[in-house]
């Protein structure tokens, strides 16, 4: 907890950072967006807990960050209340519509548009959430949301230019111009955007609940718009679907016990990056050297095989989870690699750079939630539901087309997801919430921000703003902040070094909380990435 020494002119401990950790004792809250940070705080303030909380930061995050995420996504979380004992997690992600069939796609290569649209899952993941936890009325807790929506916000540096780079999609896939692109173009940095017909939308959902969602006018709008643009929904999709609890996935990792979500999400790929690279002595190789940064990476490429091999909804198929997660087998992962030479890339699988909202947030009882939702891609399948504000995520992308794979797409099956929050407790107390976001950079900076807070020593915030690296099938991007010294050594060992994936954005954002058990401080990290904010009380 001391500050430590400073260094000249510069009263941060550390030259490289940008801010110190937000502390404070009665409540934490850390979101990729200043304005969702504020009113998730304020329902603290009220004395709602982090559920409530939470449920807050998601509508605004709907409204605020709309290239991201939104309620014609999906939502997870991961929970620790005390009354539970421990984390317990939320599955928000939807099915696949009655009408999907593998042979109305064959042939082509990735699906786009409506055909990627699979049911909505946020909704049903926040009112599950309330209907066990909350404490506000639901009513009270979207009323931010319906401000911003009818009232309008400025928008923020980065979701801006997140905005005009999707220009041209907008302007070629399904109808979200016109909603999304109100003077034929994107929003600008600064000015002030607003979504009336989002407004009406979340104002049925405070008066009718979750009924207007998959019930009612709002479910009407949804299937009609499928129904035009030749989708796979049908009402009794809609009706007949609910989130649904799930019992977390974990792994031991020098002393701290680290929780993810089951599939059909990636968590379990994280725990298996870290069983492996346990073996290691990373601390000796030096943070981001090419020994370290080839151990990860080597790491991830086996997780990944694993990953494109077994993720799928274990509804429909059997994902041998127990044994991908144990010790066992990341000792005979480690056994296969070699530290002076990189192996092949892993089988694709269900790749994606992904556009995705992750936030955290602990209350004054230490109750934790990490959260995480997205629309898939940026504005989604680029499909607004008529005269609702909604964009409808595009996340049918995850299925596979290949009829053998266990995450072929079919009617009522989920697709395999990328989203994965992650809690770490220690003696079952939770110790960190955190997530980063970013399609498959997810699992990977999962590693790398636990490495940097166990193995290094980093605070919060420092572990989230060190340069990270991402591998994707065929190469290694790094962030310039990682020497071109450090690329070339790589290069020698057989990685394939390119520039930053994607551009700006490829290397995700992070936020975490960690809760300091023996003085019960509470301490907030933010991604300099993001336009986020970490803020407490």
């Amino acid at each position: 907890m001391s500050p430590g020494p400073t260094h000249g002119d510069r009263p941060a401990r550390r030259r490289d950072g940008t801010r110190s950790p937000v502390l404070a004792l009665n409540g934490m809250v850390a979101t990729s967006q200043p304005l969702a940070s504020a009113a998730a705080l304020r329902v603290l303030h009220e004395g709602g807990n982090a559920v409530d909380a939470a449920i807050t930061a998601a509508a605004v995050l709907n409204v605020v960050e709309p290239t991201m995420t939104g309620i014609g996504g999906d939502m997870f979380a991961l929970v620790f209340m005390k009354e539970d004992g421990g984390p317990i997690g939320l599955n928000g992600s939807g099915w696949a519509g009655s009408k999907a069939r593998l042979e109305t796609v064959a042939g082509i290569d990735v699906l786009s548009g409506i055909q990627t649209v699979t049911v909505p899952g946020a909704i049903a993941g926040w009112f599950k959430l309330h209907d066990r936890y909350g404490t506000l009325p639901m009513s009270g807790l979207l009323n931010p949301a319906i401000d911003y929506a009818d009232n309008g916000f400025p928008v923020s540096e980065i979701v801006a230019g997140q905005w005009q780079r999707i220009e041209d999609y907008l302007r070629t896939v399904g109808n979200a111009a016109e909603t999304y692109m109100p003077e034929g173009r994107a929003l600008r940095h600064g000015e002030v955007f607003r979504n009336r017909d989002l407004a009406r939308s979340l104002k049925l959902l405070a008066r009718d609940g979750r009924d207007a969602f998959y019930r009612g006018e709002v479910a009407q709008a949804i299937v009609e718009t499928s129904d035009a643009l030749g989708g796979f929904l049908t009402r009794a999709d809609l009706e007949e679907f609910d989130a649904q609890w799930v019992q977390p996935v974990s792994t031991a990792y020098r002393g701290y016990d680290v929780h993810e979500l089951p599939p059909n999400t990636q968590g379990i790929v994280a725990l298996e990056m870290l069983n492996i690279v346990e073996g290691f002595d990373l601390k000796a190789m030096g943070h981001n050297s090419p020994d370290y940064i080839h151990a990860l990476t080597e790491a991830t490429k086996l997780a990944f095989a694993d990953r494109a091999r077994y993720i799928a909804d274990p509804d429909h198929a059997n994902v041998p989870t127990e044994r991908l997660v144990s010790k066992a087998h990341g000792n005979a992962l480690r056994r296969q690699m070699d530290s002076r030479q990189a192996a092949g890339p892993a089988a694709p699988g269900a790749t994606a750079t992904g556009d995705t909202v992750y936030f955290t947030i602990v209350d004054i009882d230490r109750n934790a939630v990490s959260f995480i939702g997205s629309l898939f891609g940026s504005f989604g399948s680029g499909v607004v539901a008529e005269g609702t504000g909604i964009c409808l995520h595009n996340r049918g992308n995850g299925f596979s087309l290949d009829p053998a794979h266990p995450n072929r797409m079919a009617p009522r099956k989920r697709p395999a997801h990328t989203l994965i929050p992650a809690m770490v407790t220690r003696d079952n107390r939770p110790w960190l919430s955190f997530g980063v976001m970013g399609g498959d950079m997810q699992a990977q900076g999962h590693l790398q921000v636990l490495a940097n807070m166990i193995d290094f020593g980093m605070d919060v915030q420092q572990a989230g703003e060190m340069p990270r690296f991402r591998h994707d099938p065929g190469q290694l991007a790094l962030e310039s902040a990682i020497g071109t010294d450090v690329g070339g050594a790589l290069a020698e060992r057989g990685h394939r070094i390119a520039g930053a994936f994607g551009g700006f954005g490829g290397f995700g954002g992070y936020q975490g909380i960690v809760i300091d058990s023996e003085s019960g401080v509470l301490m907030g990290g933010s991604d300099p990435r993001k336009d986020g904010a970490a803020v407490g009380w």
